[in-house]
Formats: C-alpha cells, structure tokens, sequence
C-alpha cells in the first residue's frame, strides 16, 4: 500500500479525532489544582428533595450520581456520632411533637449562640432512632417530613460502602465535624470517636474515598496530631452580604472559629483567604472550604431613597433582587498555597439566584465551574453533576 500525502495527513486527522474523542476540539486543560474533573458533594444527602442526613437522603444522593456525600456530625448523649446539622433537633426533626420528650426542651448556649430546644446530647442513640427527619426549607418537599430516620456514621460509613461495590464506582464520604468545642465542653469530644470509625473503616489514608472539614482549626490539627492521615479541609464562614455593597459581613457566631473565640484570638474568616492565612491552613490542612460569596459576591440595587430595591417585585429583598459582582482571586490564591477549594452551597430555588443567572441554576454552576473550582457542594446532585457534564463538554472532555 502507498502512503501518499494526502493518505498521511488523513491518518493524522483521524487519530487526533481519536484521541479528542471524535470532537474536532482537543481537549482544554481543567483549572482544578490537580487537573482533574471538579468533584460534586451532595451537602447533607438530597437534601434538596427529601428530609436532610436522613439515610433516605444518602441513598437517593448516590442514586443521583454524587462523587460524596456529607454528612455533618454530632454526638448522642451515650457518644454515637450521628448526622445532624445542628445540636439542637428542634431544627431538623418531629421532637417537637414527642410528648415522651417534652419535659428535655431547655435553654443552653451553642457556640455563644443561646438557643431553646432539644439537644442530642440528652439523648442516647437508641431514642434519637425514634424521632423522624423534617425538611428545613419550607418551599422543598414536607410529605416526608417525619418518615425518615436519623442515621449514625457507622450507617453511612456502610452504606457508601455496599453502595460503592453494588455500583462499581467509588463514592466518598465528606463527614464535618460539628461544633467541636461545644461537644468537648459537653465531655462528648467527637474527635477520637471519628478517628476510630475512620480507621477500623480502613480508610486513614489520603487516597482513601474521605475527606474531613471543620470550622474549627483546631479540631482539624488535634486529629492530625493524633495520626488522622485523610485530606482534611478548612471551612470558611462569613455572616451574610451587605447587599448595598457586596462586601461580607461577619457577627457572631459566623465571625471566626469558635475555638478562636473561646481563646480571645480576634482574626475572623476573612484573615483566613488572605495570602498568609492560606498559607497557614496549608500546614495542618489540604483544601477550603468557603462559603461561595468569598469567590463570587452580589450586589443589589440601591434607590434614590437610599432602600435597596425589590427588581423582580415579589415583596421581598434577597439574592434574586441582585447581580453577581466580578470573582475575586481567591480560588487561584489557594490553588497557588496547593490547597484544593469546595465552595459551598449550591441551591436550585430562584429566590436564592442572582439575577443575571435568569433563574437557571446551571448558569451558577458553570461560572463557578469555569473559575476552576475543585469540587461544589450542592443540595441537588444532580442539577450540579448536569452542569458539570456541559462545562467538561466546553472543555472538549
């Protein structure tokens, strides 16, 4: 057979067609800090969709397709580390409408914040696996509310585990541990108990499919100490936005780390994105965890009455009345520190969309997505995981 020229130059066309998947565009280098695809967490389960950290939730998250699922972390009463946001199961279950426990609603400070309620600490496993899981959105589904249980993280540990083998892909586990210091107060420290699940999970390694967050810097560096070898990510709060600025706000208790608080340490979360900060996570941490408005913030629209104005006229002043202001450099300014970055949360209601993104959630995700984020968390998986398909498309991936 004879090699023309033109025979050459077509082989070539073809194996680099070949070599892009068939796209006639090859393929663009991700901006990730280790160039691979951005990893999408389901924050506390679907929790979009059913009653959150509910082992429902979990399931229905993995059925979504998520790389992980998050699962924050509080302790019972006999020390069983259980998934919940908050201390106080007022919030996130039907205690409330448990005569049986009427008589534990009490009054207490969590993280300087004083709450009324009832906390999982006065309470054993054994009666926590009574109460039901309800939504805390009132516009998300409420026919659930009280069907589902509340979830231990040994349960998770084992579900991501059936899971992972049942469907051949490995599924990580995001777990937070929660008001640290509030617990050790408590003489229910939560950071042995999640060592010992982690290790007679045979996951203390950092290739393992778990990766653990903290507000707290130093519950992350007491389990470092203690021989906790998995990836572990510094959280970042901040109060609200001022919406006639865009600029961060920060007050208690979303002003520093509570640890940092208890110690009269003045520093809050925004010292944390700075140059130095990020160099200072980057000794006892691998990644951040910010709240998305450190990458990209919004602004309203202020009126000649000084009032910020309702632009979509529903009676309301929120981020749908608001435009997102330029990214700052944050994600770029840690990826040079070598730290990974999962902004957080992402949401699918309009009320809590820009305006600019027109009420489609995917155009939050793509500009966040585009920015080279390393992985999102976001309440519905599978609105992420779609956006993530279109913007490694873009990339010719």
């Amino acid at each position: 057979m004879s090699f023309t020229p033109k025979k050459i130059m077509l082989a070539i066309t073809a194996l680099s067609l070949s070599a892009c998947g068939g796209n006639s565009t090859p393929a663009l280098p991700l901006l990730t800090l280790d160039g691979e695809k951005p990893m999408v967490v389901a924050h506390r389960g679907a929790s979009g969709y059913l009653p959150e950290e509910t082992y429902e939730a979990y399931v229905k998250a993995i059925e979504l397709g998520a790389d992980a699922i998050e699962p924050d972390l509080i302790s019972t009463k006999d020390g069983v580390l259980i998934a919940r946001h908050d201390p106080n199961l007022a919030y996130s279950t039907d205690v409330d409408k448990r005569p049986e426990f009427a008589s534990r609603k009490k009054t207490v400070s969590v993280d300087g914040e004083v709450q009324t309620g009832w906390f999982a600490s006065d309470f054993t496993f054994a009666e926590i696996k009574t109460l039901g899981g309800i939504s805390t959105d009132a516009e998300r589904p409420q026919q659930y509310n009280g069907l589902y249980k509340i979830v231990s993280f040994q349960e998770i540990i084992d579900l991501v585990k059936a899971k992972s083998k049942e469907t051949g892909r490995t599924i990580q586990v995001y777990p937070e541990t929660k008001n640290p210091s509030y617990h050790r107060a408590l003489g229910l420290p939560l950071e042995d108990k999640l060592i010992d699940l982690i290790n007679k999970a045979g996951w203390n390694s950092k290739t393992a499919p778990i990766l653990v967050q903290s507000f707290e810097p130093g519950s992350l560096k007491e389990m470092r100490k203690k021989g906790l070898n998995v990836r572990l990510v510094q959280l970042i709060d901040a109060d609200d936005v001022d919406l006639k600025t865009g600029a961060l706000t920060y007050a208690a208790p979303y002003d520093r780390p509570y640890d940092w608080a208890l110690v009269g340490d003045k520093r809050m979360f925004s010292d944390m994105v700075t140059p130095a900060g990020l160099a200072e996570i980057k000794t006892y941490a691998d990644g951040i965890g910010p709240w998305k408005r450190y990458i990209v913030s919004v602004k309203g629209t202020v009126g000649a009455d000084g009032k910020l104005q309702d632009i979509n006229g529903d009676g309301k002043i929120n981020e749908a009345d608001t435009t997102t202001l330029a990214p700052g450099s944050l994600i770029a300014d840690a990826h040079k520190a070598g730290l990974l970055v999962h902004p957080y949360t992402f949401r699918n209601e309009k009320r809590r969309l820009a305006a600019n993104y027109k009420g489609d959630p995917k155009a939050e995700y793509l500009q966040f997505l585009r920015l080279g984020v390393d992985g999102l968390f976001s309440d519905f998986a599978d609105t992420a995981l779609s956006s993530r398909a279109d913007y490694l498309k873009e990339m010719g991936r």
